[in-house]
């Protein structure tokens, strides 16, 4: 017969599964941290879209602007950015000078696809900031930004000439990403038959 285990001690097992949770919670933390410290760029999102025809998603003009609404067929044969934006959006607003100097270089077309804004306040925010693009889409809906894969704004695409998406951005631009990541994608762009 055994001898009987003296009341209070815990057997072995058990002290290791108490240490369990604390084990998940350090491998879980390293891996977060190694993320954060791994230099890798946020800003661009894998897309299943990149190489694939840009999205067939006409749109309509906004009201109040002379501008035309998105058409599809405006993308063949030139490089384009489609900019996805809302005057609610903070950060649009940020990158908002970058794009207006971009227009001002005339290297690209830039589109707008204004997303889940009240006119009159999309209006306002080109009045006072200033409009870049040489043609708007109203997305009232959303659907049509779901149809291009967007997580949320502000969010740019290049289309190549090809009509195909060449490179997607997520967040605003600030001089430097244009400089180190859009302008080159742009210039690929441009030199691609």
């Amino acid at each position: 017969m055994s001898a009987p285990q003296e009341s209070g001690a815990t057997p072995e097992p058990r002290r290791w599964l108490a240490l369990l949770p604390l084990l998940v919670f350090m491998a879980l933390a390293g891996i977060f941290l190694a993320q954060l410290l791994s230099d890798r760029d946020t800003t661009t999102v894998p897309s299943a879209l990149i190489g694939q025809p840009a999205p067939a998603t006409p749109l309509p003009p906004l009201d109040g602007v002379d501008l035309p609404g998105f058409e599809p067929s405006r993308l063949a044969g030139k490089v384009t950015l489609v900019n996805v934006w809302a005057s609610w959006c903070v950060p649009c607003r940020q990158e908002h000078p970058v794009l207006m100097e971009l227009a001002r270089q005339g290297r690209v077309d830039i589109v707008g696809f204004n997303y889940k804004d009240k006119p009159e306040n999309a209006r306002r925010f080109l009045a006072e900031l200033g409009n870049p693009y040489a043609a708007l889409g109203v997305d009232e809906s959303g659907r049509s930004a779901i149809d291009w894969g967007v997580y949320g704004i502000p969010e740019t695409f290049l289309v190549g000439k090809d009509g195909n998406i060449a490179w997607k951005h997520v967040g605003p631009f600030d001089p430097r990403n244009v400089e180190t990541t859009l302008m080159p994608e742009i210039e690929k762009a441009l030199a691609a038959q």
